[in-house]
């Protein structure tokens, strides 16, 4: 029987109430699936909005509904001791009001029936680097900002959840215009 890693992991990480490791989830397996095997299918794939899409685009049809709406949703996942990189780096924190070191993720969710379902994300990355002048201060800037991720649905054209191959839907929720800002 030929193991779905994609499932499992999924399985794992939502049953999980503690950090979430390849060796966790190995053991939990009784070693029955080892930690390598996880490894290697995390990081052989790419895991991205059109990934995303093709997994939920038959749940999102079968709860379509002319009061949906897209919701979106940004998010920082913390990471004080990381080493910095252009994805992982400093951002605004709304929640505590400064700015944390971590990784920051654009999320939209499709909105129907009490139901939401997450349809596209982009991880934030900040390539430009710059010399704040005032501060002094080496800083990060993503080459688009968030709102305008949002606004123009850049990133929802990188997944197959796109304005000209599912313009119905879109149709349906320009009509009710119920774009939620979290």
């Amino acid at each position: 029987m030929k193991t779905d890693y994609l499932e499992l992991y999924t399985d794992y990480l939502i049953s999980g109430n503690s950090y979430a490791t390849a060796t966790g989830l190995s053991a939990m397996m009784n070693n029955d699936v080892s930690h390598d095997q996880i490894t290697r299918y995390l990081s052989s794939n790419e895991f991205n909005s059109k990934t995303l899409w093709k997994k939920v685009k038959q749940t999102v049809r079968e709860i379509e509904s002319d009061d949906a709406c897209l919701i979106f949703d940004d998010t920082i996942q913390e990471k004080k001791w990381t080493d910095e990189s252009e994805m992982m780096c400093w951002h605004f924190d709304h929640t505590v009001g400064k700015s944390v070191r971590g990784i920051n993720m654009l999320n939209a969710l499709y909105h129907s029936n009490d139901i939401s379902i997450p349809v596209a994300f982009e991880i934030i990355k900040k390539p430009i680097e710059f010399s704040d002048l005032k501060t002094k201060k080496r800083k990060r800037k993503a080459e688009i900002t968030k709102n305008e991720l949002m606004r123009d649905h850049t990133f929802l054209h990188n997944s197959k959840f796109h304005p000209c191959n599912y313009s119905h839907l879109f149709l349906k929720l320009k009509k009710s215009i119920n774009i939620i800002n979290f």
